[in-house]
C-alpha cells in the first residue's frame, strides 16, 4: 500500500512539474499511457502509441481534446464492408418500396421471370432431342466404316463425317452447359425473389395488403 501511495505522489509531482513547465514554453501537448498503463506527457507521441486514444493539453496542462483509438486495418476494413452493406440494404429497400404496392405483385414478377426461363429451357430441351436424334443417325453411318466397322472391305472414316460428328458433339456440350446454367438462374431467381418478398413483408407490416 506504502508503494501505491509513492507511486501515486511521485506521478503527481510529474504532473506538476510538467505543467508549470508547460506555461512557461506554451504549445500543444498530449497525455498518453504506454503498453503498461502508465500515464506520459510529453509534446509528442512515440509513434507506436500514436494510434492509441490520447488526449491533447493546452499550455495549463487542461485537456481540451479527446483523441479515440485509431481502428486497425482489419477493424477498419471491417467497419467499411458494414457500412457498404448497410448502404446496399437501405438502397434495396427504398427500391422495394417504390416499385411494389402490394406483394402480389413480387409475385407475379417472379412467376413471370421463372416462366421465361422455363419456356427457354424447354426450346433447349428440343434442340438436345433432335440433337440426340442426329448423332444416334451419324453413329450408326459411322459402324459402317473403318475403325468401327469389322469388315473387310469397309472404308475409312470419311473428313466430313468425323466433321459432322464433332460438331454434333459440341453442340451438345453447350446446350447441355446452357441448360445447367438456366437450372442455376431459376435457382437464384427463386431465392432473391424469396428475400425480396420476406424483407416487403418486414417493411410493410401492418400497412399494405398481402
Amino acid at each position: 500500500m506504502k508503494i501505491q501511495h509513492r507511486l501515486f505522489a511521485l506521478a503527481a509531482s510529474m504532473v506538476l512539474i510538467w505543467t508549470v513547465a508547460a506555461a512557461a514554453t506554451g504549445g500543444k501537448h498530449f497525455k498518453w499511457k504506454d503498453k503498461d498503463g502508465v500515464t506520459h506527457i510529453g509534446d509528442s507521441i512515440p509513434p507506436e502509441y500514436a494510434s492509441q486514444a490520447h488526449e491533447e493539453l493546452n499550455d495549463q496542462g487542461v485537456p481540451i481534446r479527446v483523441v479515440p483509438r485509431q481502428p486497425t486495418p482489419a477493424e477498419a476494413d471491417a467497419a467499411r464492408k458494414a457500412a457498404d452493406e448497410e448502404a446496399r440494404r437501405q438502397q434495396r429497400d427504398s427500391f422495394l418500396l417504390h416499385s411494389y404496392t402490394a406483394v402480389g405483385e413480387i409475385e407475379q414478377l417472379r412467376d413471370e421471370r421463372i416462366a421465361l426461363i422455363e419456356s427457354q429451357m424447354e426450346l433447349l430441351r428440343s434442340s438436345l432431342a433432335s440433337n440426340e436424334q442426329q448423332l444416334g443417325g451419324l453413329q450408326n453411318r459411322m459402324k459402317s466404316f473403318r475403325p468401327y466397322s469389322a469388315a473387310a472391305n469397309a472404308r475409312p472414316l470419311s473428313d466430313t463425317l468425323a466433321t459432322q460428328v464433332v460438331r454434333a458433339l459440341s453442340d451438345r456440350r453447350s446446350m447441355t452447359t446452357q441448360l445447367q446454367k438456366y437450372e442455376a438462374d431459376k435457382a437464384v431467381q427463386k431465392e432473391s425473389f424469396g428475400a425480396d418478398i420476406a424483407r416487403y413483408k418486414q417493411l410493410t407490416a401492418g400497412k399494405q395488403p398481402r
